[in-house]
């Protein structure tokens, strides 16, 4: 009984000195900020020094993220793929791409979504039109040569395009082909699909996507671009 009795008394005792370094330290940093504050008062010429320098440097903050967001958008304008480039890509690389090439034309909120429990989902975007945009990517390394993307990918898209993800507009991307299959489920079900043929002209930057697919849904709400 005596051992244990020792013990508590050890435990209390750290406690305390616990609490008494804590409260040193809060005094400590409470005399450095009185201190400084005193210092500041009685030296007007250094406060004003230091509003200057954290002014400057959220100045030249401010000034370098402008310039990133608009050399972001130079490289956004100037994107361009040849259909080379987009078969070496990894299939993950290959989202990051189709959305970026969303956000060239304009959509200024497409965002790469893919990846466990995307419920078929790979890229959203809302074009300028107020269109919602749902994107599934199937990347083929062999391009053409690879296996042909078919109604099994679709009728997944399809459950969760518009239910799920609320899509305006529900495409399937690949840089391959599609199944003969897959192009009658997609015209029954109103998808749209973008094959190689059509990938290459949309990476080219000649159009955007909207105006090389048929049948796509009317703007959502007038703009400059209507």
């Amino acid at each position: 009984m005596r051992r244990r009795s020792g013990r508590r008394r050890t435990r209390k005792g750290s406690g305390g000195e616990q609490l008494v370094l804590i409260a040193g330290g809060v005094l400590v940093v409470w005399l450095l900020g009185v201190g400084v504050l005193r210092f500041l008062a009685t030296h007007p010429v250094v406060l004003v020094l230091l509003i200057l320098l954290v002014g400057g440097a959220v100045a030249v903050w401010v000034v370098q993220r402008q310039k990133a967001a608009q050399w972001e958008r130079v490289r956004l304008q100037g994107l361009r793929y040849a259909l080379s480039q987009l078969d070496s890509l990894h299939h993950r690389d290959f989202e990051h791409v189709v959305r970026d090439l969303m956000r060239r034309d304009g959509c200024a909120d497409a965002v790469q979504v893919g990846g466990a429990g995307d419920n078929g989902a790979d890229v959203k975007a809302t074009d300028p039109f107020g269109r919602r945009w749902v994107i599934q990517c199937k990347h083929r390394r062999a391009g053409l040569a690879g296996s042909a993307v078919g109604t099994p990918e679709l009728q997944v898209l399809n459950g969760t395009g518009r239910p799920v993800h609320k899509g305006d507009v529900v495409v399937l991307v690949t840089n391959g082909r599609f199944s003969k299959p897959a192009f009658e489920f997609a015209r029954s079900q109103r998808l749209h699909l973008v094959d190689r043929t059509v990938l290459g002209e949309w990476a080219s930057g000649s159009r955007p996507l909207w105006e090389l697919l048929r049948a796509v849904p009317p703007p959502r709400r007038p703009t400059s671009q209507s």
